[in-house]
């Protein structure tokens, strides 16, 4: 069940569904006008961004999350845990206050949130702990339509953002576990508007530590192990059965080591990814990605990275031999090594 303010959301609506059936329109209906939640949006939107780089001398142990991954960490190993590059794609935080173990996701789909709150769950520990949770990311690039049917008038919001909130938060609110909602910073709470009128989202990134989550970004060498063996799994992993409503699994919590599962290919990908990179820039954003005038300026830079690594290795074994994951081990330096 969501509690905010220690209260369930909706407890008190007149007319609302019962408590934990309520659907997720409603319930984000209800959570974006909360005043102390958009309170807390406005302090996160206000702090100052971190810059994570990686290899420098005294930088924080830290594991970086992409796109439709997930990670559970422990404090007494790992100080920071975050992700950025999200445009219309939810990060979600779940903490166990009792032990300070960490679970955070880069929700993209609203087929993976079942599974992967699942996923995220299941290292947290003692279900009758207290557990925060903080959503932040997505934004307002839903355009609403009027459908009319049998005779009839129905509002119908279109975009990527809106269904994946809705979904999040009715998962979270049907648990018989309480998650005391602190940051409800998405959607229209997450939303600016550039020169052009085009929507953009505010925070796009951070980084969560000690119960405390702050807008970041990282750089290239940051986003490590396996940077782009990753950012393929999450293209090819919505055609491998293997992970159908699953988030991709990454990082072993217990050993501080990322374990990066493998996910398989069709020989045909390096033709399509071949075909994609004779695209122009502004044909890749058009094509490529669900908001085109939100996305960073490497987006294109690292499409064409994936395509040049399809192309070189058409054949998924090489990659993933034997369909075993690709273990990386933390070095002293703060890097990582290849161990298989």
């Amino acid at each position: 069940m969501l509690l905010v303010d220690g209260e369930p959301v909706l407890s008190s609506a007149a007319g609302a569904t019962s408590r934990t059936g309520a659907t997720g329109m409603e319930l984000v209906a209800a959570l974006a006008g909360h005043p102390g939640l958009r309170d807390a949006a406005d302090r996160i939107k206000a702090a100052p961004e971190t810059r994570i780089s990686a290899g420098q001398e005294g930088a924080p142990r830290h594991v970086y999350v992409f796109q439709r991954e997930y990670a559970t960490v422990d404090p007494a190993r790992v100080e920071l845990v975050g992700t950025d590059e999200a445009t219309t794609c939810i990060g979600v935080v779940i903490r166990n206050n009792r032990t300070g173990m960490t679970s955070v996701s880069h929700m993209d789909f609203p087929k993976i949130v079942e599974g992967g709150l699942r996923q995220m769950l299941e290292l947290l520990g003692d279900d009758n702990a207290p557990f925060d949770v903080h959503l932040i990311g997505g934004f307002s690039d839903a355009s609403t339509k009027v459908v009319r049917s049998s005779g009839k008038k129905h509002v119908k919001q279109e975009g990527y953002s809106y269904p994946l909130c809705c979904k999040i938060v009715e998962v979270l609110h049907k648990s018989q576990q309480q998650f005391h909602l602190r940051t409800f910073c998405v959607l229209e709470n997450n939303t600016a508007t550039d020169s052009l009128g085009n929507a953009l989202p505010v925070i796009g990134g951070f980084v969560t530590s000690s119960g405390v989550v702050t807008p970041a970004s990282f750089d290239m060498n940051s986003r490590c192990p396996d940077e782009v063996v990753r950012r393929i799994r999450v293209s090819v992993s919505s055609y491998d059965p293997t992970w159908q409503g699953r988030l991709l699994e990454t990082y072993d919590t217990q050993c501080d080591v990322f374990q990066i599962a493998p996910a398989c290919w069709m020989p045909d990908w390096a033709d399509i990814a071949s075909s994609l990179n004779q695209l122009s820039d502004s044909e890749v954003l058009m094509q490529c990605s669900t908001s085109p005038a939100a996305e960073p300026p490497h987006f294109v830079e690292n499409e064409r990275r994936i395509w040049k690594y399809l192309i070189n290795n058409p054949d998924w074994e090489e990659t993933f031999p034997k369909y075993k994951p690709r273990v990386f081990h933390r070095t002293n330096d703060g890097n990582w090594s290849r161990y298989s």
